[in-house]
Formats: structure tokens, sequence, C-alpha cells
């Protein structure tokens, strides 16, 4: 399938494993790759850049084909040296980085863009997605409400931000957020986009490194399991339901939350932790409405080419089928 995405990162399908912290490493971004896919690796996974750059070493060692790194930018009290991870991503001869994040992302670009590297950066609005292609981002990964992870505040769903982001964007458009089947990329590329990104569906994959109960969390959740946390604070996020996420609505539900009242709930360790033991109820772990398409654990290669195949089957028969 050739799109403007599949050409800008000479990959053979417009499928991009989305940029996941404790989840991005080089067994699923290689793995995508190899599909025919992009993956990424995750920056901020790494406690500095040294150990990016030998997870980066790892990655290239198991795929030929390209892959990318995500480095993306909230804010923190200790924020990580970009400088230096933007220096060990280049200097490691990654040619592709999906941003996300705050303004001061910007930061990042001229960085990037100094070293000669294309960015994708993710947006969840038409108007910061322009902002961005003003400074100079290369491609737009558009996320509508139903992605995991953090969907703005504007609460558009991906049925109406896609075509409205295709409509006035000039660099290609990539469709992010409850795509899991092939069903999704006939639709994000009939609304105009020329690829899609998927977080949860490739965490429900052998290959993803999280523990089995986790992923088997993916399959019995549906569409409807899943919840938003951190709206009071203006920084909503996309999680699966368990207790600890239902514990944290519970605690900001009164007049004035306080987001003391549930960090040590939401900490990185622990979602570290719930990952890497299956313990479900120790933390939050990301999750879209995609979990009510996911019914098995294929690996990377057997769901991309499922993929393909149902997109392929639905544009050629189903579709052209019913023209008169």
């Amino acid at each position: 399938m050739k799109t403007r995405i599949t050409e800008l990162f000479g990959i053979r399908y417009p499928i991009i494993q989305g940029g996941m912290q404790n989840v991005g490493y080089a067994e699923l971004a290689s793995a995508v790759s190899n599909a025919g896919g992009l993956g990424l690796i995750t920056a901020l996974t790494f406690p500095d850049s040294a150990n990016l750059a030998a997870e980066i070493a790892r990655c290239r060692s198991m795929t030929g084909a390209p892959f990318g790194v995500n480095i993306s930018v909230f804010p923190t009290t200790r924020p990580p040296d970009y400088p230096a991870i933007v220096a060990a991503t280049a200097d490691a001869g990654v040619t592709i980085v999906e941003t996300a994040g705050t303004p001061e992302v910007r930061g990042v670009w001229d960085m990037l863009l100094a070293r000669g590297i294309t960015i994708i950066h993710k947006c969840t609005s038409v108007r910061h997605a322009l902002s961005s292609e003003k400074h100079g981002v290369h491609a737009i990964s558009i996320d509508g409400f139903e992605c995991a992870g953090h969907p703005g505040e504007d609460d558009v769903p991906g049925l109406v931000l896609i075509p409205v982001a295709a409509d006035q964007l000039k660099v290609p458009v990539v469709a992010s957020g409850g795509i899991a089947d092939g069903r999704g990329l006939v639709a994000a590329l009939a609304l105009g986009a020329e690829g899609v990104n998927m977080g949860t569906r490739f965490c429900a994959t052998r290959e993803a490194p999280i523990h089995a109960r986790i992923k088997q969390a993916y399959l019995d959740g549906d569409e409807r399991e899943t919840d938003l946390i951190f709206r009071p604070f203006r920084n909503s996020a996309r999680v699966g339901r368990n207790a600890v996420s239902q514990e944290v609505l519970r605690r900001t539900s009164g007049p004035e939350p306080r987001y003391e009242d549930i960090a040590e709930l939401v900490s990185g360790e622990r979602g570290r932790e719930l990952l890497r033991t299956g313990e479900i109820d120790t933390g939050i772990f990301w999750s879209s409405m995609a979990q009510g398409l996911i019914h098995d654990i294929p690996s990377c290669a057997e769901l991309i080419e499922r993929i393909m195949a149902e997109a392929h089957q639905i544009i050629e028969q189903r579709l052209a089928g019913r023209l008169i």
C-alpha cells in the first residue's frame, strides 16, 4: 500500500506503532518494523541517553528495516536531558522521531531539525497541529478522543477530527486512537489520513514486553471499560479500568480535588511494576477504546498481515462491489 506516509518513512505498510513508555523496547519496535510497519523505541523508558543508545543498537541488530524513536515532553520537576537524548538518537543513525507533549517540545524540534531528522508530531487538536506544521514537522499524528493516554480536553472523536485535520494540513496526517484492525485502517484512509498509529493493539501482541495478565486484560475489557482520569486538572488520561483508576476517580470527585491525593497511586514506578508483574490493581495502565476490538494475541507480523489483508478485501471487494 502506497501513501505519503509509506514514502516518507520508507515502509511497506502505513502502520505505526505508538510510542509507549515501558512498552516501546527493541523487541516490539523491531517486530513491527520487520513486519512492514514503523516500530518506535520510547526514549523516556530509559534512565539516560547511554541506555537509550544501547537500546537503539540492540534494535538495529534485530531489524534492517526503518524504525524510529519517540521523544515526549511533559511537565516534570526533573526534566530529562533532551539534548543528550537527541544526540544519542541522531548519532545512532535514527532518522525518524515521533514527538508529543507540551509546547516546550519546540526546543526538541529545533534540535531534531538541525540534525536532519524527520519528525512526526502527535496532537489532539487541529489548532496545535497547524502550529506544529508551521514549525516544520513533517507529519502529524492526530489523536481522537478514543485514544489511550492523553486525548486533550476537546473531546473530539476521530470520525470528525481526522477529516478536519486532513482538510487543513498540508503535511501527511496519521490517524491515531481507537484503531485495531483493517476496518480502522480503511476508515482512516477514507477520512483523509495517510496511515494509522496503534498503541493499545500492539500491547496485545506476543512481542510486547509486558506481562501476560495485562495482555489478557486487553482481551477481557470491552470498549466501555476505560476510565478518564485527571480531568479536574485539565490533563485527561484514558486508562484501562481497574481498582486504582476507580480509586483515582473517587478521590478527585470532590469540589476541590488535589493531585497530591492521587500522586502515589499513579506514579510511573507503580505503572512499570504493573506491566512487569501482571498485578493489575497495583497501578494504572494505558488503554484505548480499541480494547473492545481486541480478541487475540498474535505476533506483530500476523497482526499487520491480517490488517492489510482485511483492508484490501474491504477496498477491492466489499466497497467496490457496492458501486453501480
